[in-house]
């Protein structure tokens, strides 16, 4: 179906039409997986039983899920800037992007988008509002098939991070905000050699260009981090807006993610720090390719260990969107202390709790419409059904 077709269906459907039944499925719960049929009416969960329906679609046995709900995906990026230089059309690269994010179960996400500059080239001023904006108009076009909402990735010891996150001021569907410091010695990078391995030789940096940018980006972020850090959660608090916390490394990194009123704590980089992230409510974040690879690609924690340890929250596609499905089969598979539903979880319901979105992530009655047909053989899951508020998207 393409999306055209899709928005006329969905402005002409009638109320009759509006019913969903899949039977014959295993319905992932919270706390268990349920033999029998969900039932969808205008767009929200009507129903859950334990028997085979006579009538509706027979999910032959596949797994049912919730909708997968993604905070942190920097996939559009790769779509709009496919190659160093080149800018594709900003409405074909959303509706490309937007088509891999559903065809990966995936119904509810926040696309990631870069505000301030911690390096030379990259995005330009505008250049990020211009991509909200035609997100925004996609999504009242009916041409997306999942709800779209807007992650600003926020780099606090950029000179313009400030003037860039005004831009936003009058988007209302920024829900979630990351404050991050990328600047040598500071939490991801704490170490040179793994700061150097990024930007010197995968840029091809000469030594002398490399001392240079080290030394502007260690006074930028001694000049300027924690104050735009203050602003930025003092905003988004004003706006009630979700804030991540980025790379924290430290116990003091996560006493400072409390005080501004963190509920998510992004890619904690040790096991201190997300064991102490997870005890103060916050929903520990990692990678999902992290999780399917069994290592982290830049050789910070893997997330695995954190799963083992029950620290572990929430799931993030990161860079391959098809992970996200992939990574809570890896999970009850590997793991003996993690069931599917609970893996589940750190896709579904988990993500969406953290950053105040309790109408979904659950199949439950009175949640929205949102589901995944999953059949999973030979140790990889297979997507084969997508709704998104009960009208299948995919």
């Amino acid at each position: 179906m393409n999306t055209m077709e899709f928005s006329k269906m969905t402005a002409s459907r009638t109320k009759a039409d509006q019913e969903l039944i899949l039977t014959n499925a295993r319905l992932v719960l919270e706390d268990t997986i349920l033999e029998g049929t969900i039932f969808v009416r205008d767009g929200k969960i009507a129903a859950i039983d334990n028997f085979k329906s006579r009538i509706g679609h027979d999910m032959e046995g596949d797994y049912i899920l919730p909708g997968l709900v993604e905070l942190h995906t920097d996939h559009l990026e790769n779509h709009y800037l496919p190659r160093p230089g080149v800018r594709w059309d900003l409405k074909s690269a959303i509706q490309a992007h937007d088509a891999q994010i559903a065809a990966s179960g995936i119904t509810t996400v926040f696309d990631c988008l870069r505000i301030g500059m911690d390096e030379s080239g990259g995005f330009g001023a505008g250049e990020m509002k211009s991509m909200s904006q035609a997100i925004e108009a996609a999504q009242k076009d009916g041409r997306l098939r999942s709800e779209h909402r807007i992650h600003l990735r926020c780099e606090v010891s950029a000179p313009d991070v400030m003037d860039r996150f005004a831009e936003f001021d009058d988007v209302e569907s920024v829900g979630l905000v990351s404050l991050m410091d990328h600047a040598p010695g500071q939490r991801q990078f704490q170490t040179m050699e793994q700061y150097t391995l990024y930007y010197k030789e995968k840029r091809g940096l000469s030594d002398e260009e490399f001392a240079h940018f080290v030394k502007r980006r260690q006074e930028q972020s001694a000049l300027y981090s924690a104050r735009h850090r203050k602003l930025l959660a003092d905003s988004c608090s004003q706006r009630r807006i979700a804030v991540a916390s980025h790379d924290d490394a430290t116990l003091a990194h996560v006493e400072e993610a409390k005080h501004y009123g963190t509920s998510v704590a992004e890619f904690p980089t040790s096991l201190e720090a997300a064991r102490a992230s997870h005890d103060a409510g916050m929903g520990v974040l990692m990678g999902a390719p992290n999780v399917v690879r069994g290592k982290s690609h830049s050789g910070n924690i893997a997330a695995r260990e954190l799963a083992a340890e029950n620290v572990l929250d929430i799931l993030s596609s990161d860079y391959v969107p098809a992970s996200l499905i992939h990574a809570p089969f890896v999970l009850a598979d590997t793991l003996s202390g993690i069931t599917l539903p609970q893996a589940v979880a750190m896709v579904t319901a988990n993500p969406a709790r953290q950053v105040g979105l309790e109408d979904r992530g659950r199949l439950a009655d009175g949640l929205k419409g949102d589901l995944v047909r999953v059949r999973y053989q030979n140790g990889l899951p297979q997507v084969r059904g997508v709704w998104r508020d009960g009208i299948r998207v995919c």
